[in-house]
């Protein structure tokens, strides 16, 4: 039962943000995080450009990478979960570098920058790494390292959990981003890493 309803959550959550960034393309004006960017940046072709690519493509990486870790969909239907796979890592490479690129623009200044720069690279290298793996076929690796990558792409669900429970506790929106910056994604590899040894001691056994 407690399976049965983390599992509703997991996909319920990576869903609903995943189709988040649709709201820049359904609603007029500016909206979300564009509210808080000056018009210089708004107008750079290259910024705007990774923006969108980042927020579809990193919508789509949430959307389809959760059914990535279903047993029944790897042993039932093995060619699916490696179409799936590949249109996965091409996003999260893609929506990963444009991410990292968009984080020296982040507000907040230098931490918030370096907050979300480091899990840009963590991102894609993670990803990067478990396309490798499988091509080498390491299954095992290949499967840690995914988990690794899709806690790193699951920021997006905890940043938009913890950022307004910040912004009650420290009444202040630039700290509470500050902090979110990191917050979204450190805990998030710490659960991957409680995963993946759980899973390396049980095979071990």
């Amino acid at each position: 039962m407690k399976k049965k309803i983390f599992w509703f959550l997991f996909a319920f959550l990576s869903i609903a943000i995943g189709l988040y960034p649709l709201k820049y393309f359904l609603m007029n004006g500016r909206v979300g995080i564009l509210n808080s960017k000056p018009e210089w940046l708004l107008s750079n072709m290259i910024w705007s450009a990774a923006f969108y690519i980042h927020i579809i493509l990193g919508g789509l990486s949430l959307l389809i990478g959760w059914v990535q870790f279903s047993s029944k969909l790897r042993n039932g239907n093995l060619k699916l979960h490696r179409q799936i796979g590949k249109v996965y890592v091409v996003s999260a490479l893609l929506s990963s570098s444009s991410g990292f690129y968009i984080a020296f623009f982040a507000g907040g200044g230098f931490w918030a920058s370096l907050g979300f720069g480091c899990l840009g690279v963590i991102w894609f290298c993670t990803n990067l790494m478990g396309y490798l793996a499988i091509r080498n076929k390491q299954i095992v690796r290949h499967q840690i390292l995914m988990i690794y990558s899709y806690a790193a792409c699951f920021a997006a669900v905890t940043l938009r959990i913890w950022l307004p429970v910040l912004i009650l506790i420290t009444g202040n929106f630039n700290t509470a981003y500050i902090t979110v910056a990191w917050l979204s994604w450190i805990p998030n590899l710490f659960v991957a890493w409680l995963i993946t040894y759980r899973r390396n001691f049980q095979l071990k056994k």
